[in-house]
């Protein structure tokens, strides 16, 4: 059975898509912890970050590293790089932008609107 990151790969279910090449892509949380949330996933279906083929989690970390600069130029903040890996079975890395204000993990709940402005604001083009 695929996970929700492979049928999103696979355009079976929408994403706030923000960025997409050969291996990866990169989209909104739709349960962020805070605003401009990103997952970055590789295309292959494989459960855990370190159980990656070399250049498929290269190709992951350059994704996160061209996007982590991205959002901290575009939102004019630090950038958190969380991989937590329990829950989806799909390799995913969090990026969330965080300032001196963070208190840690919490939800909150955009609204379609919310989530548009974001992914325009965010979006990257290869």
């Amino acid at each position: 059975m695929s996970s929700v990151f492979t049928k999103i790969v696979q355009g079976e279910i929408p994403c706030y898509k923000i960025y997409e090449d050969e291996k990866t892509m990169a989209f909104l949380d739709i349960e962020p912890e805070v605003s401009g949330h990103i997952l970055v996933i590789p295309k292959v279906e494989v459960d855990k970050v370190y159980e990656l083929e070399a250049d498929d989690y290269d190709a992951v970390m350059a994704t996160v590293k061209k996007l982590a600069q991205h959002m901290n130029k575009v939102l004019g903040e630090r950038i958190m790089i969380k991989i937590v890996g329990i829950d989806v079975p799909h390799a995913h890395v969090h990026l969330m932008p965080v300032n001196e204000n963070w208190a840690g993990e919490r939800q909150l709940k955009p609204t379609e609107e919310e989530f548009r402005e974001m992914q325009e604001r965010l979006k990257l083009e290869k």
